[in-house]
């Protein structure tokens, strides 16, 4: 029981600043709504202001304009047809689907076509045209909307944090497969490299609330002043995100690879093992001198380290999947070499050849 309390007060702690805002907006919209518009009963404008903000952080300055712009089609769409077929059950469903189809032929999204649905509701239920109810709500919307995005400038969440979380989450999902591909070759252990693969073919999620995450965080840093100073760290991890779900997806291929070539008893290099927990290592590196807003030079120069000694002792192999393996040990090295700011063609060059040229 206590237990499972701690993990609730923990999701309700990472949620807590999202609900301090979603409450103050609410509050403070109605308030300038009445006060400053002169709107007896703005009801739409806290509702615009918790929509708007939400529960969880990301995409607020979109949704303040499919807020106010699906209002506006519901409400336009409404005031016309109940004006002229009247309100009743037929009505009201015909209203529905013809704003909603009209968001949606609009090509909007999501909040948009919801908006027009639960505006043309209204009309056609609480507010008839004749009230003179659809221009106000827009303005309510609007000015819902525009305090939601001032309770965010002024009451921030700090963008860096939830990255730093994310990224751990990331770097951990890739240093931990490559260090299992590693004791599975190492051990000749099939069984260990599915375990592996298996967990590897979950590891998206991970990369998508990364993503997700720095979307939220360079929104935040726009419209915060305070978290100005924060854009050139979070243009840093934007910069690895790419290449750090290219290096995933090129371990999950030679996770697969490596699990046919011990299945099919092929003779891996000994070196290879080694090799991937050198990756793993420097992916560690360059996890935490991006949290510290160092430029990755230990960790460029860890995965070139594993890649020279694996020329060094001539990484070869004999097999099909044993070659592909091999391949996407080079590929996953020219990931994590652009993941530390290096162009394609630069991780490339700065790679040595696989085999050591033949002396003269």
């Amino acid at each position: 029981m206590r237990a499972e309390v701690v993990r609730r007060l923990k999701r309700w702690q990472s949620t807590a600043l999202p609900i301090v805002q979603a409450a103050l907006a609410a509050g403070l919209s109605w308030l300038v709504a009445t006060s400053v518009v002169g709107h007896a009963h703005p009801f739409f404008a806290p509702i615009a202001a918790v929509v708007c903000l939400g529960v969880s952080l990301g995409q607020r300055l979109r949704r303040v304009v499919e807020l106010v712009v699906g209002v506006s089609v519901g409400v336009g769409v409404g005031d016309v047809l109940i004006s002229v077929i009247g309100s009743g059950p037929w009505q009201i469903a015909l209203v529905v689907a013809l704003a909603m189809s009209t968001a949606v032929l609009l090509d909007g999204g999501a909040v948009i076509a919801l908006q027009s649905g639960s505006s043309a509701v209204l009309v056609a239920t609480l507010l008839p045209p004749s009230a003179g109810g659809g221009l106000d709500r827009m303005v309510d919307a609007l000015v819902g909307g525009l305090v939601g995005l001032a309770v965010t400038a002024l009451l921030p969440a700090n963008p860096l944090t939830v990255a730093h979380r994310q990224s751990k989450a990331v770097f951990g999902e890739l240093a931990t497969a490559l260090r299992g591909v590693a004791d599975a070759v190492a051990d000749g252990d099939a069984v260990q490299a599915a375990g592996v693969l298996a967990k590897l073919r979950g590891s998206q999620e991970a990369v998508d609330d990364f993503k997700t995450a720095l979307q939220t965080g360079g929104e935040i840093a726009t419209i915060a002043p305070i978290r100005w100073r924060s854009r050139g760290d979070l243009a840093r991890y934007e910069a690895v995100a790419a290449p750090v779900d290219y290096a995933l997806r090129n371990t999950r291929v030679l996770a697969r690879r490596a699990l046919a070539a011990l299945r099919d008893n092929e003779k891996m290099p000994v070196v290879l093992p080694d090799v991937l927990r050198q990756y793993a290592s420097a992916v560690e590196i360059l996890r935490a001198e991006l949290a510290k807003g160092e430029e990755p030079r230990r960790a460029r120069a860890a995965v070139r380290d594993a890649a020279a000694a694996a020329t060094a002792r001539q990484l070869g192999g004999e097999g099909f999947s044993t070659k592909v393996v091999l391949a996407q040990v080079r590929s996953v090295a020219v990931d994590l070499l652009q993941a530390t700011g290096l162009t394609r063609a630069e991780a490339a060059e700065a790679l040595p050849p696989l085999t050591r040229r033949s002396e003269s």
